[in-house]
């Protein structure tokens, strides 16, 4: 007679996928091992991705979690968004989840995966909300250019050189090198280096004097 499987025998992992902003990693750590114990599912895996919302899901690390995962184990993760980043991918995602027996749960709003056309239906519509979500998001930053453009107002960054703080001694570097000073006395003068203050001359259309002075 085989035996008996217990909580111990069961592997869970809890995938945390972050895009560049800043999102509080330590906090969801904390909630889903809250969670884990309240719910007693033993010991917590954690694999941690960065990746952007344009990777498709088989090319991150939630791929690999499904594929070692066996029935019986369990997926965390602290909403269902995090799962992917289109209602098709989450959807996907618990799909394949459901056909291998591998259980999911969402820190937010408790929910789980079973086998019910209650929390299919929920998985459906959370996944839904996320994917609106992100278009409104979407759309209100393209309306905001387009306001700020019809505005006149000029996008993306300034042209020119940008600051340096060589800009505020550009009246003594000029008098130093009028009177014979050397680029490597003046850069290290304003603690920089000679290829940095030869750029900000360029940049700035000055031009060192031929005399060298050993300053």
């Amino acid at each position: 007679m085989a035996a008996k499987e217990t909580s111990s025998d069961r592997k869970t992992v809890a995938y945390l996928r972050v895009s560049t902003l800043d999102q509080d990693l330590e906090k969801n750590k904390a909630d889903i091992l809250s969670f884990a114990n309240h719910h007693d599912l033993g010991k917590v895996n954690f694999v941690e991705e960065i990746a952007s919302g344009r990777k498709p899901w088989r090319e991150r690390q939630i791929a690999q979690v499904l594929e070692e995962l066996q029935e019986g184990d369990a997926i965390i993760v602290a909403e269902l968004s995090r799962l992917g980043r289109s209602m098709l991918e989450c959807m996907e995602i618990l799909a394949l989840a459901t056909r291998k027996g591998i259980r999911v749960y969402s820190v937010k709003g408790s929910w789980q995966l079973d086998d019910s056309i209650q929390n299919k239906i929920i998985a459906l519509a959370f996944s839904m909300a996320a994917e609106i979500e992100r278009d409104l998001i979407s759309q209100r930053t393209k309306e905001a250019l387009r306001f700020k453009k019809e505005q006149g107002l000029t996008l993306g960054r300034p042209k020119g050189p940008g600051k340096s703080k060589l800009d505020t001694f550009r009246p003594e570097i000029e008098s130093l090198l009028a009177n014979g000073s050397t680029q490597r006395f003046v850069a290290k003068r304003y603690h920089t280096t000679e290829a940095n203050l030869h750029n900000w001359l360029k940049k700035q259309g000055l031009k060192a004097s031929k005399a060298r002075t050993h300053w």
